[in-house]
């Protein structure tokens, strides 16, 4: 997924690109970038070269904007290099340094950091598989931190002869470095300085001139005055000859190691080469996120059918907050663009300096932008159709040394720009002409304007056109595909408002101004009286009333917005208050139930241990413990009638609805629930200013629910008679109970816990004896709710020995 670079477009399409100052946004992205591969990335600033790209480029920027904001730091770059030429001179067989190694072991380990925060195909589908058979060579890291030390010098234990040869070394150096100091105070009489120099790589005495003939030795140099030879002495010439030859050793194993680091990088070039293109690609992703987020922007959606509406709501020049933010400038009026499918041509008028221009440039960035994965500055969600082609004609192209005259140079790229829409381009196309027609005769001009618009509406998607002719005003009412817009403009200030103004063609204004000025009245008086018998003057009145209409409906739209937000503000306050006394109605009957219970299990336990007590007492005290069981059975009773329903919380076949708060997992915010999908394991949320897609698994209610889609169309099985849903009918040692042996309150005791525990048949084993068992258990039973009916049970599992409880 490369995209479509610069010198991959047309001649006119990279012209546009320059038109609408795309490569100074590309030099303020790579501002962003954390990597010089990801700033080269971002300085060229690809274009995708399909939809399916926009939209995957657009989740990368979601989904590492969410994780920077997650992480503490943000997301982090850090030990990342450009190991693009490093891998090419290895595979090439070359040998590489030793601080390029280094760097790209550590780069590996912070490529296996960012796999480890990115590899989460729930949260992450489009980074994780990004990354899911990102190969970060461990094996190749290790071995490259044991051969190299801080700084790229190959280690002693990169070999055990390199190792012994600096032994070696070491052991020379330590033995000319004694012998130095001892000539040194031998000689300390004829010497210049007590402190040996060096010349040459080789160590020196500072010897007087006179006495350099005492000193045996070699001179190398003397000082400029002539007062001082500088010797090497005869007793260190041998010590610094082995030297040189163990270093020439030393250079020879430290660049057999590196010809063997760098082998070993050449056999994984291709997996190190597509390990750089993922760094990269996820680094641009991240200035993207981070450029969106300093500009306030929300990400785009981008439809797949050419004739899609554009819907952008305060939409904002970049490159002109940028001026703002960073330079001081003004502050940016925005503008609102909303084109629907049947528009093909927005003629827009109005005074120069009003911001004409601006609005052609604000439309192709922003288009280009979401072809790019970029977000818009914008308020809501900003729609529009993928645009395959940017055309533009924009600025003065007169060139004398080309010839050419202002008319020449627009006609010239206008017959440009309409040889390029012949050509089959995917998606939609976008036209923006500026001053169309100007520079020559104003009729002729108006005429060949009109022509060129009609002709663009049946070849183009969008064509936007700034125009000073008010011939083309009228197109509009004789064809139904064009639409008038017009910047506004303060008459009493004399200065524009840059707001564009929908469905109203502009005035020049020229008169207004001119007064304001202070041109001579009568002047002004005689051009009023000749406007007006050239019929401008009416246009002028209806668009003077156009605009008194339009700037009411905008007051009472602003009057009507503020009471609806009032309200909702009203009905949150009122919504909130009464979730809280429900709540507190809650608890407080929870507070209740709870004591009462707790009255009740305290007298229980009461009675359990009065039955223990009389059961130890022998056949005295039988009438007593009589009394106490039905003191119990009533006690059981109580509790039956005073529990509370279960509050049954199906966490698991909750599904959150459109206009509903939801908790996104992923960015840790709550949201709201703008659209779901036909199969409702995707949704639309709303968190802030963004605007995310993601799926059911990545969101919870505000309360902890966890959602579950749909469920699969339900398969109906027909149960066995009498069950009605309840467990098996069949006996088994966790639905039996032995009560043999046992007096009927214990028996009851021991019942009365199986049935707790029980959702379908109990089976109870009593025996057949005397039938005193028998009997005491299913006269209780009768008085027992919950219980249906009591059975013999089957010949095979017990007969009237054993007795089958069927519950309600």
């Amino acid at each position: 997924m490369n995209g479509r670079g610069p010198e991959l477009l047309s001649g006119i399409e990279q012209e546009a690109l320059e038109l609408l100052e795309w490569p100074r946004l590309a030099e303020q992205l790579a501002g962003f970038a954390s990597t010089v591969a990801g700033r080269n990335h971002c300085l060229e600033l690809p274009l995708a070269a399909s939809l399916p790209e926009s939209r995957a480029l657009l989740a990368e920027t979601t989904e590492l904007l969410g994780l920077d904001g997650l992480l503490e730091g943000g997301l982090s770059f850090e030990g990342v290099a450009d190991i693009a030429s490093l891998v090419l001179l290895c595979a090439k067989g070359g040998c590489a340094a030793g601080e390029p190694l280094l760097q790209l072991a550590a780069t590996l380990a912070a490529a296996r950091r960012l796999r480890r925060q990115l590899d989460d195909p729930q949260l992450r589908p489009v980074c994780a598989a990004l990354v899911a058979e990102l190969r970060t060579l461990p094996e190749l890291e290790q071995r490259l931190r044991f051969c190299l030390d801080e700084g790229g010098r190959v280690a002693d234990r990169a070999s055990p002869e390199l190792s012994g040869l600096r032994r070696q070394l070491q052991a020379v150096r330590s033995d000319r470095r004694d012998r130095l100091s001892e000539l040194l105070r031998r000689y300390a009489p004829l010497l210049q300085d007590t402190v040996a120099a060096e010349r040459a790589g080789r160590p020196v005495l500072a010897v007087k001139a006179g006495a350099a003939a005492r000193v045996p030795g070699l001179v190398h140099d003397s000082s400029a005055s002539g007062s001082t030879v500088f010797v090497e002495p005869q007793a260190v010439i041998g010590l610094g000859n082995r030297l040189r030859e163990l270093e020439g050793q030393e250079r020879e194993l430290e660049q057999a190691v590196l010809r063997d680091l760098s082998g070993l990088v050449g056999q994984e070039a291709e997996a190190l080469a597509q390990l750089q293109q993922v760094l990269r690609r996820l680094d641009a992703g991240l200035a993207r996120a981070r450029y969106g987020a300093w500009l306030g922007a929300v990400r785009p959606e981008l439809e797949a059918d050419p004739l899609a509406p554009f819907s952008l709501v305060d939409l904002r020049h970049p490159l002109l907050l940028w001026q703002q933010r960073r330079q001081g400038g003004h502050p940016v009026v925005p503008v609102t663009l909303a084109v629907a499918p049947e528009l093909r041509v927005v003629a827009i008028t109005g005074p120069n300096t009003g911001g004409k221009t601006v609005t052609l440039k604000s439309l192709g960035l922003a288009v280009l932008m979401a072809r790019a994965g970029l977000f818009l500055s914008c308020s809501g969600t900003p729609r529009l159709p993928w645009c395959g082609q940017v055309l533009a004609d924009i600025g003065d192209e007169q060139s004398l040394q080309q010839n050419l005259s202002t008319f020449s140079g627009h006609i010239r790229r206008i017959a440009r720009i309409l040889a390029a829409l012949s050509s089959s381009a995917p998606g939609a196309s976008l036209v923006l002409l500026d001053e169309v027609g100007a520079g020559t005769d104003p009729v002729e001009g108006s005429a060949l304007a009109a022509a060129l618009l009609r002709h663009l509406a049946e070849r183009a998607r969008l064509t936007l056109a700034t125009t000073h002719f008010g011939e083309l005003k009228a197109l509009k009412y004789a064809d139904a595909r064009f639409e008038n817009a017009s910047v506004a403009f303060d008459v009493e200030t004399l200065s524009p408002t840059y707001r564009l103004q929908w469905g109203i063609p502009g005035r020049s204004n020229a008169l207004a101004i001119a007064r304001r000025l202070g041109l001579n009245e009568a002047v002004l008086e005689e051009a009023q009286t000749q406007l007006g018998s050239l019929g401008e003057g009416e246009v002028n009145q209806v668009i003077v009333g156009l605009e008194s209409q339009r700037q009411r409906q905008q007051e009472a739209a602003e009057e009507a917005a503020a009471l609806l937000a009032r309200t909702e503000l009203l009905h949150e306050e009122l919504l909130l208050r009464w979730q809280q006394q429900q709540q507190q109605s809650a608890e407080l009957q929870d507070q209740r139930r709870r004591g009462l219970e707790r009255s009740i299990r305290q007298g229980q336990q009461e009675v359990r241990r009065i039955i223990r007590r009389l059961r130890q007492g022998g056949e005295a005290s039988r009438p007593l413990g009589e009394t106490a069981r039905q003191a119990g059975q009533r006690l059981r009773q109580l509790e039956l009638e005073h529990r509370p329903e279960p509050e049954r919380r199906n966490h698991g076949g909750w599904m959150p609805g459109v206009g509903e708060r939801v908790r996104v997992l992923s960015l840790g915010k709550a949201g709201e629930v703008l659209a779901l999908s036909e199969a409702g394991r995707e949704l639309s949320v709303r968190c802030g200013v963004m605007r995310l897609n993601v799926p059911l698994e990545g969101i919870e209610g505000l309360n902890g629910e966890k959602p579950s889609p749909p469920p699969p169309p339900e398969v109906q099985v027909r149960a066995r008679s009498g069950l009605g849903g309840r467990g098996a009918d069949v006996r088994s040692e966790r639905n039996t109970v032995d009560v043999r042996g046992l007096r009927v309150h214990e028996a009851e005791a021991a019942v009365e816990e199986q049935l707790r525990r029980a959702n379908g048949p109990v089976w109870v084993i009593h025996g057949i004896g005397t039938g005193k068992l028998k009997r005491g258990l299913r006269e209780w039973l009768r008085g027992v709710a919950y219980v249906e009916r009591v059975d013999d049970a089957a010949q095979g599992d017990g007969g009237p020995g054993c007795s089958v409880i069927h519950l309600r």
